[in-house]
């Protein structure tokens, strides 16, 4: 096992680590630093001309939006939960325009969306721990 892979070992341990002692407010906000972290490193990967690593990221990424999607309850969240599930799938479609586009604003728009949506969230973690 070279270096790299040793890390990448070391790094997952640690996440699967980390989603076992996670609250579920905590395990939301790991979700979202997950896809902001495969944005940023979408755009660099783009940037790089790296077009495969670019698509992998951006699949990443999408696939944890789908999981932020998937969380919602309609039936508690009623309002709320409709208008995130809404700007969740526009951030997928815009993640997939990127992607075939090639276009670095793109991710930062969605980063920009996913970004302020966390900032909420963190807001509330100390009425819910």
């Amino acid at each position: 096992m070279n270096a790299y892979q040793a890390a990448q070992h070391y790094s997952s341990v640690k996440t699967q680590t980390n989603v076992l002692d996670a609250s579920p407010h905590r395990l939301i906000q790991m979700l979202f630093e997950g896809a902001l972290e495969r944005i940023a490193q979408a755009k660099g990967a783009m940037k790089q001309n790296q077009i495969s690593r670019k698509g992998e990221l951006i699949g990443k990424a999408i696939n944890i939006v789908g999981g932020l999607q998937g969380s919602l309850n309609d039936k508690e969240g009623g309002q709320l939960a409709a208008n995130l599930e809404g700007l969740y799938d526009y951030i997928i479609r815009r993640l997939t325009k990127a992607n075939i586009d090639n276009d670095p604003s793109v991710l930062d728009e969605c980063g920009r969306l996913l970004g302020e949506l966390k900032s909420g969230w963190d807001a509330i973690a100390s009425e819910v721990n």
